[in-house]
């Protein structure tokens, strides 16, 4: 050997040794010298080394370093190590055999960002390579000096199995062979600047340890065999804007506490009693709140780490799979709430990853939530944003997820969003708008409509910015539907008020039928009303017991009766007194109540009427759908008309908002004939005192309210009434 290839082996072997070589392939593995193969493995801690070779004697490798052990091969091929730890010995292939493990394709989508199948070949993937069963690993760090992939199988040391870095990628990536499903692992990075990081969780693992363990674990490929051909055959209907769609929103770990010691049912358990419940109150969907993996449990999974693994919390993968197929099975579809705007400092997380600011934003102006104390994904950076839609493709395609609630999508669309003068940074053009973003969601949007059909996407968006549920091709963002977050403001802002007051604010009743059509909304009265010292649903209600009982069974006949899909958080369908806490569990014994009972039974017959009467959900994007009868804010009364069409039979809804009922009370018709009262809160059956109209009504010839026909009603204290045309008299 001459003395510049003794200089360049003593370098490697130094570089090696202290965890700084940057191409292990050039120096460990096989390597042809003199017409010979040369083997060197690095195994620090080993008794002895050989080299196993079908048809040749095993060839010992020698000891030329510390953990460093080479020699030749006595034959010529493939060959197998045989490792003697002193207690054991282990036979494996040389992880340095092995070819190039991702191909030019898979690497050129990752970096055009258009790769929307990451979650099956990034991260670590079990698979057969060159014929040898292992697992791939492969992570992005394209600023890192070195990246190992550590874990039990090596003993957490960083020397035993180094990365290919794959240029100009920036993928770092390996093969081990012999492992398998179940392996805990991370990475350990040398940064930009030679500093070695703390070890990071895989932000493509599809496993994760359970908290407050940090560990990616590797997880099987999937094979779920699914069950829900019909469901998924008639899920472009059931989710149209034209569908009755509502959704019963769920705290995954909080809604009911197992009989075990364990801290919250698991998938088995949640598709056991969750999913009958939800198809027994006539919900269409239940919408989970995060179930990514997410280290705080108090961030209610909004501060997730793993864009790609359901948290350990609950269970394995192919369990969430199970409890989507009993969903499913059931006529119940799943949405799942989703976080691509930020993400937690955790420094095994996504944060500094590769010694640098790679997910996020180096300034801290665009790339720091100051409300959340999160770091905010940089959506500018093409591999950013392939690895966020590939997590919603994988979450769509793999679990058959019906949809996606994009989380906080008003912070992710204004660069200057809860940020004062001289906190944030002017867009290009110098304006407020984040086209980052705003390219990320009409991509991600288009993305899902084309790969996934019948799936919807949701936005969270509490803001007036124009045609979030429009086409991108008419310039919209592209969204299926967007929370009408104006429309729960005003309207709990109303019910909060003493009756007595309420004549001077009525416009917080009916400002949002102004703007009803202007997009595809979701009414919405989520988690986010309920907690933090804002208290329960019911406790919004102004006076007594039975006015507050009162108050809410008629506010939940208007939002069922009102343009728009709905959305009902968990315990809100009891009228749980208290405000929810994410470490208790819905109070199920006020079942045991009458007035509690009665508001459960109550929703279970809104969403039955809902969905039985076109009228209530066809025409919710069409303004030709609904036209208001009266606004009569002195009485305290409102009506309007819903209709699926012109030639449909109209429903007519009206409420009184004071304690008094309204007798002889003169409300417009906009049909001849008998109408049948489908619907009146203040049925004994709900808790109330049986003021109705004794289940139908017929019209009389006098105009009232513009109209030419009249009703003579009664209207319940604090109650409302829903009637539906039966048809002209004979």
């Amino acid at each position: 050997m001459s003395r510049e290839d003794l200089a360049l082996t003593h370098s490697l072997t130094s570089a090696l040794m202290e965890g700084r070589l940057t191409d292990p392939f050039v120096f460990l593995g096989p390597h042809a010298a003199e017409g010979e193969t040369v083997v060197r493995t690095f195994q620090p801690g080993a008794v002895a080394v050989s080299a196993l070779q079908d048809g040749a004697a095993p060839s010992p490798l020698d000891e030329v370093a510390p953990g460093l052990f080479a020699g030749r091969l006595a034959g010529r091929g493939g060959y197998r190590l045989s490792i003697d730890w002193g207690s054991a010995t282990q036979e494996t292939e040389d992880p340095y055999a092995f070819g190039l493990l991702l191909g030019d394709l898979d690497l050129h989508l990752f970096m055009e960002g258009a790769h929307w199948e990451l979650g099956q070949k990034m991260g670590a993937q079990p698979q057969t390579f060159e014929g040898v069963e292992g697992v791939g690993f492969s992570v992005w760090a394209p600023n890192a000096r070195r990246v190992s992939v550590v874990g039990d199988f090596n003993s957490w040391d960083g020397r035993r199995h180094p990365m290919r870095l794959r240029h100009p990628a920036g993928v770092w990536e390996l093969f081990v062979p012999r492992l398998g499903p179940g392996e805990r692992y991370k990475y350990e990075l040398v940064g930009a600047n030679g500093e070695l990081l703390p070890l990071k969780a895989d932000p493509l693992a599809r496993m994760t340890e359970l908290p407050p363990g940090q560990a990616s674990i590797v997880a099987p490929k999937a094979a779920y065999a699914w069950s829900d051909s019909d469901w998924m055959a008639e899920r472009t209907r059931r989710q149209g804007s034209d569908a009755p769609i509502s959704i019963y929103e769920v705290h995954a770990a909080s809604w009911m506490r197992p009989d075990s010691d364990s801290p919250n049912l698991d998938w088995d358990g949640l598709a056991d009693r969750l999913a009958p419940y939800v198809a027994d109150m006539g919900f269409t969907h239940v919408e989970l709140l995060p179930i990514m993996e997410h280290p705080f449990g108090g961030s209610w999974g909004y501060q997730p780490l793993s864009q790609f693994a359901p948290s350990a919390r609950f269970g394995s993968p192919e369990g969430l799979a199970r409890f989507v197929d009993a969903c499913h099975r059931l006529g119940v579809g799943v949405i799942l709430d989703w976080v691509p705007a930020h993400f937690p400092t955790d420094t095994y997380g996504l944060a500094n990853f590769d010694g640098t600011q790679l997910y996020e934003h180096a300034d801290p102006r665009e790339g720091f939530h100051q409300d959340w104390n999160t770091l905010i994904f940089n959506l500018g950076r093409r591999e950013v944003q392939g690895f966020l839609i590939a997590s919603a493709l994988y979450w769509l395609e793999t679990f058959h997820i019906d949809g996606l609630r994009v989380d906080a999508v008003a912070s992710m669309l204004y660069r200057d969003y809860s940020r004062q003068p001289g906190e944030w940074v002017p867009n290009v053009h110098g304006g407020r708008e984040n086209l980052e973003s705003i390219a990320f969601l009409r991509r991600l949007n288009e993305t899902v409509a084309s790969r996934c059909p019948g799936a919807v996407t949701i936005a969270e968006e509490s803001t007036a910015w124009p045609g979030v549920s429009s086409p991108v091709a008419q310039g919209g963002l592209g969204f299926d539907y967007k929370w009408n977050m104006g429309w729960m403001h005003d309207t709990l802002s109303y019910m909060q008020r003493d009756p007595v007051y309420r004549s001077w604010h009525q416009n917080e009743l009916t400002f949002g039928l102004l703007y009803a059509f202007t997009e595809r909304f979701v009414l919405p009265i989520s988690h986010d009303e309920v907690v933090h010292g804002k208290g329960s649903l019911l406790g919004k209600m102004p006076g007594d017991q039975w006015r507050q009982f009162a108050n809410l069974r008629a506010y939940l006949a208007f939002m069922w009766a009102h343009p728009g899909k709905k959305l009902l958080f968990m315990g809100c369908e009891l009228a749980q007194p208290t405000e929810w806490n994410h470490d208790s569990a819905i109070p199920w014994d006020l079942l045991q109540q009458a007035d509690h009972a009665g508001m459960q039974m109550l929703v279970r017959d809104l969403n039955a009427i809902y969905g039985r009467e076109a009228a209530l959900h066809q025409s919710d994007a069409d303004p030709e759908g609904f036209a208001w009868i009266c606004t009569d804010a002195e009485s305290g009364v409102f009506a309007f008309r819903r209709q699926a069409g012109r030639d449909a039979a109209p429903v007519v809804f009206a409420i009184n908002m004071t304690p008094e009922p309204k007798r002889d009370y003169r409300l417009g018709a906009p049909a001849a004939g008998l109408w049948a009262e489908v619907l009146n809160t203040d049925a004994a059956r709900y808790g109330g005192g049986n003021i109705g109209n004794g289940g139908e009504v017929r019209t009389e010839p006098a105009r009232s309210h513009g109209l030419a026909h009249t009703l003579t009603l009664t209207l319940p204290p604090l109650g409302a009434v829903l009637l539906r045309h039966q048809g002209t008299i004979a």
